[in-house]
């Protein structure tokens, strides 16, 4: 790989950060000002019943942390994108060219995933907050459960269209296996259901700096994936994403400032399985993906052992607040989840690489 290429690649990430450092002070303003944080505190489980562990541990009345947050990483993302474009678009040189990452291809469609989500998102944080005056209809707030997930449907059904009659697209590798051949409708819904099962994933954003540091794990390792796969338009705009992620972690980081909340969350979520089709790694998502998973599974499993068992499973659901209810400092929980993310993601590398 010559210099070049790699500077075309890593740079995008120093302007994507350099922009997210800036908007963070006068966005935390912004939010601060418009209280844009929960009215409620948590009150009730997924389930309807009563979460006094859960209110204890996330204290959102006492706290009054702004959402929104996740603003900081795909506006940045966006902005970089639109420079770099407008830059090459009014240039002849070759460098201009180089640092465009954005291409029909590769990276239309994550772009167009990390908008409408985000903008989904924001919507969501808003109808949570003190700036509208009357509060959604889902636990805690916000648009209702059955919008969303409609929405993350049609998102992904239009995906699915665009990946098989756009792209061509109508094969999943598996590692030690081979090429799985599907056919359109076949691969648009396993499409669909990686993206509902990933978007249920947002659930590990609850812990200052979490969902943060697992999130730049995962696209830090798809951005190598995507340079071993030679798809260095896609490996700009995973580390673009990191990048933002980076600048958001300096204000969400103990104690935080702002949260990720559906604003950062909704967007990242759906556009890594989008990365992941792109380029071929669908398997490795699961693998890179494990603790967004396994956080959902252990929603499902504590619903389903409280309906059928009378009894829990966890103390409380995620099954990292359940490490916090067993006394394991935030922090901790934090870095560990961290530290998993990076050593699941060298797997996924590493698998790609076989």
């Amino acid at each position: 790989m010559n210099s070049l290429l790699l500077l075309s690649i890593l740079l995008p990430s120093i302007l994507t950060f350099t922009i997210g450092i800036l908007m963070s002070k006068p966005l935390l303003v912004w939010l601060t000002k418009n209280k844009i944080w929960k009215r409620v505190s948590v009150s009730k489980a997924i389930d309807g019943k009563e979460a006094t562990i859960s209110a204890m541990i996330h204290n959102d009345h006492e706290r009054k942390t702004p959402r929104m947050g996740g603003l900081i990483i795909w506006i940045s993302v966006l902005a970089a994108t639109l420079i770099f474009y407008f830059l090459d678009l009014f240039s002849d040189a070759d460098l201009a060219n180089k640092l465009d990452f954005t291409s029909r291809a590769q990276t239309w469609i994550p772009l167009f995933s990390l908008l409408s989500g985000g903008i989904l998102g924001a919507i969501d944080d808003l109808s949570v907050s003190e700036y509208f005056k009357k509060s959604g209809t889902y636990i805690g707030g916000g648009l209702a459960l059955k919008a969303r997930l409609l929405f993350v449907f049609l998102i992904s059904l239009f995906i699915g269209y665009w990946f098989v009659y756009k792209l061509g697209m109508s094969t999943i590798s598996v590692p030690f296996v081979g090429v799985l051949h599907f056919g359109p409708l076949i691969f648009t819904t396993i499409l669909v259901l990686l993206t509902l099962a990933t978007y249920a994933g947002g659930v590990i954003d609850g812990i200052d700096g979490l969902s943060g540091g697992v999130m730049m794990a995962i696209y830090t390792s798809f951005g190598v994936i995507a340079m071993i796969r030679t798809q260095y338009d896609l490996a700009a705009l995973c580390f673009a994403v990191v990048a933002g992620i980076l600048a958001f972690l300096w204000y969400n980081i103990p104690p935080a400032k702002f949260y990720n909340s559906e604003t950062g969350m909704t967007p990242l979520l759906l556009t890594i399985v989008i990365i992941a089709y792109l380029l071929d790694a669908v398997f490795q998502l699961l693998i890179v993906g494990g603790l967004l998973y396994i956080t959902v599974l252990s929603n499902i499993i504590q619903i389903l052992s409280k309906k059928y068992r009378g009894k829990k499973v966890f103390q409380v659901a995620p099954i990292h607040h359940h490490f916090q209810s067993i006394g394991m400092p935030s922090h901790q929980v934090t870095m560990r989840y961290w530290v998993v993310s990076y050593v699941l993601g060298i797997l996924g590398i590493l698998i790609t690489l076989i």
